[in-house]
């Protein structure tokens, strides 16, 4: 990724818009040693307090209004939703990792720490994302349908594992009940791809799921998105082979497993299903995908 500029002194004005329930009250915790950390960086800043991602989305609108950069202090779908409310603006995204995934500050190098990661507040590059679209809605990182659907359900709604595992689990729990679906992409209005399996990605970003690197070539400044599907495998296989090579992105290289390219794409399947991103529900199926090429300008590290 290209910077687009460099920040020559630390932005002066930040504004923390916190998930203080975000990853089990990890935001919150760690909320007084950041504002210690940015107050020793001698950045000057204030604290809301997000009541919905719809309120976060208003409470970074706002801080571009009054030309500070949204610094989004949460998951992957907090950092999504002040994304988008900034998208085609002259507004500055800037990224504090408190959730389970935080897969977007993992793909762009910020520390997953949030201390640490008050550093590239202070002297980061401004750099340009793409955003995807997925019927209205944006997302930052991968939005996923099929067999994803039921993982990132159960993953919500389980109240037994804590951070990042909690996506494996929901794997775990999701393939013992799963049975494959046909799912047909159309990409860029002419290439059509049908695929009996697991599931379809569009991916913008390489990783989701706490460290899956489901799409490991894509790039957030292209204009295009990854799209990965899964073909039918033995549950043993999809166990033993596919859910660990995902962790390093070498998946890719099995024969089940499809890679494509489109800025644009039409997905549908034989069974209804709720695409996810960023950790939370995002479309119905079918849905139309797409690049947002430069949507939004991010607070990355030099």
């Amino acid at each position: 990724m290209d910077a687009e500029a460099s920040v020559s002194q630390p932005p002066r004005r930040l504004a923390l818009i916190v998930n203080p329930s975000a990853g089990g009250g990890r935001a919150g915790q760690a909320l007084p040693d950041v504002q210690d950390a940015l107050r020793r960086l001698g950045l000057e800043h204030r604290v809301e307090t997000t009541r919905s991602l719809e309120h976060a989305g208003e409470l970074a609108r706002e801080a571009a209004e009054r030309d500070e950069v949204a610094v989004a202090f949460g998951g992957d779908g907090l950092v999504g939703a002040v994304a988008a409310a900034l998208r085609h603006s002259t507004g500055l995204l800037g990224i504090l990792p408190g959730g389970r995934g935080n897969d977007l500050a993992r793909v762009l190098g910020i520390p997953l720490q949030p201390v640490p990661a008050c550093q590239i507040l202070a002297g980061g590059t401004v750099r340009p994302l793409d955003l995807g679209q997925a019927g209205e809605r944006t997302f930052v990182g991968i939005a996923s349908c099929g067999f994803d659907s039921e993982a990132n359900r159960i993953a919500n709604q389980t109240r037994l594992v804590r951070g990042n595992l909690v996506y494996a689990y929901g794997a775990l729990r999701a393939l013992a009940g799963w049975k494959p679906a046909t799912f047909e992409v159309t990409l860029d209005g002419n290439r059509v791809h049908v695929v009996t399996g697991y599931s379809v990605g569009a991916c913008n970003s390489k990783a989701y799921g706490g460290g899956m690197y489901a799409a490991p070539d894509a790039e957030l400044d292209d204009g295009l998105l990854d799209i990965v599907t899964c073909a039918q495998m033995p549950k043993h296989r999809f166990l033993t082979s596919m859910l660990p090579k995902v962790f390093k992105g070498t998946h890719v290289q099995m024969p089940e497993v499809t890679v494509l390219r489109a800025a644009q794409a039409t997905i549908s399947a034989d069974r209804p299903f709720t695409m996810y991103a960023d950790g939370d529900p995002i479309a119905e199926l079918p849905v139309s995908v797409r690049a947002l090429p430069r949507a939004v300008r991010v607070l990355g590290p030099r």
